[in-house]
């Protein structure tokens, strides 16, 4: 979410500081030309003055002259500026330097005859810091309401360009500052404002994986997001009361029934002695409280599971699988089926009662529906985070509809309800696994038969 976050401020500031930058940077150009344009006006003004009796045909002398033309060389030297005093039919009273002429075309020829309208030139065209343009001004020189004269100046744009770069530089460097304390903030805002959201994310895995006495710490962000982590933690108590009623109702269920159960069948039995030996009817009863009592057990057993907290330690998962398929072997062995276990030595973070007892349920899984002369498989293996424990038999397998439900508490395939069982021993697997971060998943063995994948993590628990 950070992700998408972040790139949004940071876009909106730019915008933000471009449409402050770019009229400010502009603004700066504008001042920089101004402030030459005007500078030249003043020195055409001057101009103008000093040419004003040396264009006088009638009263004029050759010393007004000889001053305006030393005062035009004297500025071209002292500034580089061309500058010029050109009678109204453009021929050159005085200019420096003194080759210097008015082009028939271009923005001196415009100045020039504007000027000759009575009226200063427009201001020049702004000049950006990539355009090598000159300057051009021209004033007229005006005697009795006549333009006897015009002077134009040409200005290099040299200088003028390097201020105006030198100033979108520097406003360059206050935006780049601008934006990266943006940026920092933004980093900060964001990380204040989502951080109670990751919290809030970490805390649900952790619940969706059965750490269900996880929750929120409610220190920092938003009032919002602070009353919703407050509002998540009363869902997640009240979420574990109900769970936690649930436990104790099937565990005190469980147990309370044991006892009348056991009484029921011990009347049971001395019923029998009644009854003619071979019965059959007082057999199927006797078979049914034998399977309800198996039930009880096992529900017994899945609220114990529910309830019990894992404790990891790094064990050799190899040597305790090979325990469990020796334990087992016995038990094979009398059903006419080969249990067989491949287990090099693999160490992973596990709880070893939890998952020896899982096996057990996955194993006795396996060699009650193997059939006999098969065989059951049960190999250990690591892929460097995690390690393995796959369970294979060669029975009857499972159709797809039946895969996806297998695991499901009481389930069992229509075609295995003649086989002794609750349907509760993988889902007893499950919950004993769940706790200490393992899972257990389902697949096809080819030809034919279940695989039962057990996963467990060789890294170490997370504080």
């Amino acid at each position: 979410m950070r992700t998408r976050l972040l790139p949004l401020l940071i876009v909106l500031m730019a915008a933000v500081l471009l449409a402050l930058g770019v009229p400010l940077a502009v603004s700066l150009a504008s001042a920089q030309q101004q402030k030459v344009v005007v500078d030249r006006i003043d020195d055409t003004a001057y101009f103008a003055a000093i040419a004003r009796p040396a264009a006088d045909t009638t009263t004029g002398s050759r010393d007004d002259l000889r001053i305006l033309s030393r005062e035009l060389e004297s500025y071209y030297e002292v500034y580089g500026i061309r500058a010029g005093v050109f009678l109204p039919n453009d021929t050159p009273l005085a200019s420096g330097p003194t080759t210097w002429l008015l082009p028939d075309t271009g923005e001196e020829r415009d100045a020039f005859k504007e000027s000759l309208l009575s009226r200063r030139s427009h201001d020049p065209k702004q000049v950006w810091p990539w355009q090598r343009n000159r300057l051009v001004i021209a004033s007229p020189v005006i005697r009795d309401g006549d333009v006897v004269a015009v002077v134009v100046t040409d200005s290099p744009t040299g200088q003028m360009r390097s201020r105006i770069l030198h100033g979108w530089l520097i406003i360059g460097a206050g935006l780049t500052a601008a934006m990266l304390v943006a940026v920092g903030a933004a980093l900060r805002l964001t990380g204040w404002v989502l951080r109670p959201v990751r919290v809030l994310d970490v805390t649900t895995h952790e619940i969706a994986s059965g750490r269900i006495k996880s929750r929120v710490a409610v220190a920092s962000g938003p009032p919002e997001l602070r009353r919703l982590a407050r509002s998540f933690n009363e869902m997640a108590d009240n979420v574990e009361d109900v769970l936690e009623q649930q436990r104790a109702f099937v565990a005190d269920a469980s147990h309370q029934l044991r006892n009348p159960l056991a009484a029921l069948l011990l009347r049971i039995e001395l019923l029998a002695f009644e009854l003619p030996e071979g019965n059959a009817e007082i057999a199927s009863v006797q078979a049914e409280g034998k399977r309800l009592a198996q039930v009880l057990d096992d529900l017994l057993d899945l609220a114990l599971a529910e309830h019990t907290e894992a404790d990891l330690r790094l064990t050799d998962v190899g040597a305790l699988t090979a325990e469990r398929v020796a334990a087992w072997a016995p038990t094979a062995d009398a059903k006419g089926v080969r249990l067989v276990g491949t287990c090099p030595p693999t160490t992973a973070w596990v709880d070893p009662v939890a998952l020896s007892s899982a096996l057990d349920a996955v194993i006795d899984n396996a060699v009650k529906f193997t059939p006999r002369d098969e065989r059951v498989e049960v190999t250990v293996a690591s892929n460097g985070r995690t390690a393995t424990i796959e369970v294979a038999d060669n029975g009857p397998g499972l159709t797809d509809e039946e895969l996806a439900r297998i695991g499901d508490r009481f389930w069992r395939s229509g075609r295995h309800q003649n086989i002794k069982g609750s349907g509760l021993g993988l889902s007893i697997s499950r919950a004993l696994l769940a706790p200490g971060g393992a899972s257990i998943a389902y697949g096809r063995h080819e030809p034919h038969g279940l695989r039962v994948t057990v996963t467990v993590p060789r890294s170490g628990p997370t504080p």
